[in-house]
């Protein structure tokens, strides 16, 4: 299992941002993808994920700010970050739900300044 995370970056109060995720190694359209964060300091922590059935889940912090989706053709998966606060900086995860067990890529930096 192989996941990419980008377009992480610096962005102000407000404003948008939108990560990428592209897999390999498995059969994608099959599992439940997610996007995690973790700020300094802190644990890792679940932001979003969607089902084989594209059905989304949202921590109560992102519900109707972020936007998760996937495209099974492609194998890609997506994070749209609108109206961002400082509160969603951090290393964002993409991770794969994969036989009971989760994998994680790279992460790629997303910082709200105020």
């Amino acid at each position: 299992v192989q996941l990419q995370a980008s377009g992480g970056g610096l962005v102000q109060t407000g404003g948008s941002l939108s990560l990428s995720c592209a897999t390999s190694g498995f059969n994608f359209r099959l599992h439940i993808m997610g996007w995690f964060r973790q700020a300094p300091g802190k644990q890792r922590e679940l932001v979003a994920n969607i089902n084989f059935a594209d059905i989304p889940y949202y921590v109560d912090a992102v519900k109707g700010r972020f936007t998760i989706s996937r495209d099974n053709a492609k194998p890609m998966m997506y994070l749209q970050m609108d109206r961002v606060k400082v509160e969603d900086t951090g290393a964002y995860y993409c991770n794969a739900f994969v036989h009971d067990r989760h994998y994680f890529g790279n992460g790629t930096q997303v910082t709200v300044s105020s």
